[in-house]
């Protein structure tokens, strides 16, 4: 059933949901720490279930280049496997991720979008329902304090660096959710990157209700 004939009450948490997108190009402007840490304590509000009653995630946020480099170099090869693999399977994806790599500026950095931090939501692999609301409370605090969002999955493909995993502390138990890179959108992009990016967006439709 369509929502158009019906009321849609507006308040600023729905604002913020509404005007959130993924954001992949950023200024290189920092965060204030005061902006982030409101952001993670949005994210620890999220409902959890734990037998130890306490919420069972953690953040790791990462904002310095060097680490942020380590990164990108432990995952693009896994990323550019992952596009030659949509060659022959997903076409039409494959030409478009291909043309945005062409197109972006460089370093290039299609996983974490040169983004000026990135938070890591750690938890026990029994929390991944917990942890996703983590990083959706996230996304929408960021967007309600003006601040672009992307969930970048290929950024949880770091295990297979040891130096990263011992950074980022990460136990036998634990898995990474998210990640998620925030900044501050970028103004004035290239119409070629700003088209690229385009023809990766999905596409939103009304959201289909059943009254009973």
């Amino acid at each position: 059933m369509s929502l158009e004939n019906n009321k849609v009450i507006m308040n600023p948490v729905i604002e913020a949901i509404n005007k959130r997108q993924s954001v992949r190009l950023y200024e290189p402007k920092p965060i204030p720490r005061d902006v982030i840490n409101t952001i993670i304590e949005a994210g620890n509000q999220a409902p959890f279930m734990s037998e130890k009653r306490f919420q069972p995630w953690r953040f790791v946020v990462v904002e310095d280049p060097e680490f942020k480099q380590k990164l990108v170099q432990t995952i693009e090869p896994i990323r550019s496997k992952s596009v030659e693999g949509m060659k022959e399977t997903m076409p039409e994806l494959y030409e478009q991720a291909k043309r945005l790599y062409e197109v972006m500026d460089e370093p290039k950095d299609l996983i974490y979008y040169s983004a000026p931090v990135i938070i890591f939501v750690i938890a026990p692999a029994r929390n991944s329902i917990d942890c996703a609301l983590v990083c959706e409370n996230i996304i929408i605090a960021a967007s309600s304090l003006g601040l672009g969002s992307c969930y970048v999955g290929f950024g949880a493909m770091v295990t297979g660096n040891a130096d990263v995993v011992q950074t980022l502390e990460l136990t036998d138990d634990e898995r990474i959710y998210g990640p998620i890179v925030l900044g501050y959108p970028k103004v004035d992009p290239s119409e070629s990157v700003v088209s690229a990016l385009a023809e990766l967006r999905p596409k939103k439709k009304e959201p289909m209700i059943k009254w009973i």
